[in-house]
């Protein structure tokens, strides 16, 4: 029953909060030269009269069956680092993954901050790339103690992604590690690495168009 909640009812349940709320869900904005943090949820109050309450709930639960994926979904559990291949009924495959940190940088240069948090919501994969180079933003020199560089290719590093990356919007990518002994743990700047077995699994199963929940 819990696993239930967890995987199938749990994402079912946010996109019916979206919907009651009447919010519309912006993807978080990747850590690269703001301060970003995670907003909560706030909820808008139902009509007071019963009869156009219910209407309201029956046209949301309409909405929210169109809603349902008809495609194996991916669910990210930030909280026990893990990720799921699942359709409404099974799981196809499970892996230990590692996502954002949490924590704060802040330039004591310039006062530019970064939070490293991993975007909380419905997503979808937007890309999947091959052999993915990383470009270092400046918070990954700063972090390092060192001055970010004026020469682009300095910045560039084709390995610390790993073999493949699954894009999900806003600059998130799903990806490798050079760090696998980490895996598990809450480390990253806010996207979410897999062990390159199991990225080879979900990089090959996986479509563009893919749905994403992370919680």
């Amino acid at each position: 029953m819990k696993k239930l909640m967890l995987f199938i009812i749990l994402p079912l349940f946010l996109i019916m909060i979206g919907l009651a709320s009447l919010i519309i869900l912006k993807e978080a904005k990747p850590p690269q030269e703001s301060l970003t943090l995670a907003n909560d949820t706030t909820f808008a109050p139902l009509p007071a009269d019963k009869k156009a309450a219910q209407k309201e709930l029956v046209k949301a639960t309409k909405i929210l069956e169109q809603m349902k994926p008809k495609i194996p979904y991916i669910v990210i559990d930030t909280h026990a680092n893990k990720l799921s291949l699942r359709t409404e009924d099974s799981l196809i495959y499970k892996a230990t993954c590692s996502t954002g940190s949490g924590g704060i940088l802040v330039d004591s240069l310039t006062g530019r901050k970064w939070s490293f948090n991993t975007p909380r919501g419905v997503f979808k994969v937007d890309n999947k790339i091959k052999q993915p180079w990383w470009r270092k933003p400046d918070w990954a020199f700063i972090e390092e103690g060192e001055k970010p560089p004026k020469d682009e290719s300095e910045r560039l590093d084709p390995e610390m992604l790993g073999d493949f990356a699954l894009g999900f919007g806003n600059g998130y990518f799903i990806h490798g590690t050079v760090y696998e002994r980490l895996l598990g743990v809450s480390v990253t700047h806010g996207c979410v690495r897999l062990g390159s077995e199991d990225l080879k699994v979900i990089y090959d199963k996986v479509k563009p168009g893919t749905p994403v929940y992370i919680f």
